[in-house]
């Protein structure tokens, strides 16, 4: 999940990955950095959307080359939308993308299994998201500050992880600003919430 605050962005995944009832890792990285100041969360099949991301990340490095400007989080989005839209018979693909930039600062688009790319006050997906769309509706608000929007991210995703059996593991978020990106990793046994 995703939630812009004022000067950037949270960031947010469970580290889960799995086959069916099986699981095959329990501490992967969900949350891919495709530019200095732009990260995109990943659902669906993992083959696919780390394919996705290794084709944006290439896109945004050439074009920040070639223009000689850093990219937009609307640029990022809207290259990821074309890739999910344009090869959607052939790939589960479910994104988040986010992050700051000198046009729009903090903002977030979502990314769903069609291709539609949807600039959202905040964003959740994934199979644990349903889980939680009544809890974040209740506790988001517009305007909030860093240590608030991290906070729901942590409390939200603990608690998809605690009812979703295909979410679970540890907590990775990251929080992009002007001044730099922070990443934090939350175990297992230190959640807000689970049981």
């Amino acid at each position: 999940m995703a939630i812009p605050f004022a000067n950037g962005v949270v960031l947010g995944a469970d580290s889960r990955v799995s086959t069916g009832t099986y699981v095959a890792n329990r501490v992967s990285d969900k949350v891919a950095q495709l530019h200095d100041h732009i990260w995109c969360c990943r659902s669906g099949s993992a083959a696919d959307t780390q394919a996705l991301t290794d084709y944006v990340r290439h896109y945004l490095s050439q074009l920040a080359i070639e223009t000689g400007r850093v990219p937009t989080v609307k640029c990022a989005a809207h290259l990821m939308r074309r890739l999910c839209y344009e090869n959607k018979d052939n790939l589960m693909a479910g994104v988040i993308v986010g992050g700051w930039d000198p046009v729009e600062k903090g903002s977030v688009y979502n990314i769903p299994l069609g291709g539609t790319c949807l600039k959202m006050p905040f964003a959740i997906g994934g199979s644990g998201s349903t889980y939680i769309y009544g809890l974040v509706d209740a506790e988001f608000r517009e305007g909030m500050g860093e240590e608030e929007a991290k906070s729901l991210v942590k409390k939200a995703i603990s608690h998809a992880m605690a009812r979703d059996g295909s979410s679970g593991g540890i907590i990775r978020t990251v929080v992009v600003k002007e001044t730099g990106n922070e990443r934090e990793y939350i175990p297992g046994n230190e959640l807000p919430y689970g049981p």
